[in-house]
């Protein structure tokens, strides 16, 4: 993430905003978080597949 000093637009000098470790731990709790709603949709979708391969019981 780089923010430029001193001007308006896209031309200057570029100054660091966030350190790398920054950077790298938010792209990891990302990471995370994405393979943590991935297994909860993939969990919700067989269980609704075994639910409704599941006789009503009368």
């Amino acid at each position: 993430m780089i923010r430029s000093l001193g001007t308006v637009g896209f031309g200057g000098r570029l100054a660091p905003v966030a350190s790398p470790r920054l950077t790298n731990a938010i792209a990891a709790c990302l990471a995370i978080g994405t393979l943590s709603l991935c297994l909860v949709v993939t969990l919700t979708v067989l269980s609704i597949k075994v639910s409704m391969a599941m006789p009503i019981p009368v």
